[in-house]
């Protein structure tokens, strides 16, 4: 089950929407904002009922 979330760039400040596989679970991955490039570290939380409890975008640097 895909959702859609909008997340602010830690890099840019620019938000962009990107799509959450909550099927899989929690998880942590990288994806490149589209604005600025930068690689951001997502971490997901995902409920039993397979909902999308949190979202945390972290620079990939820190």
């Amino acid at each position: 089950m895909l959702e859609s979330v909008w997340i602010d760039c830690p890099y840019c400040g620019e938000q962009f929407e990107t799509d959450v596989d909550c099927s899989a679970g929690g998880q942590r991955y990288i994806e490149d904002c589209p604005v600025c490039c930068q690689p951001i570290e997502l971490a997901t939380e995902v409920d039993l009922d397979g909902s999308l409890q949190r979202i945390a975008a972290n620079r990939n640097d820190d």
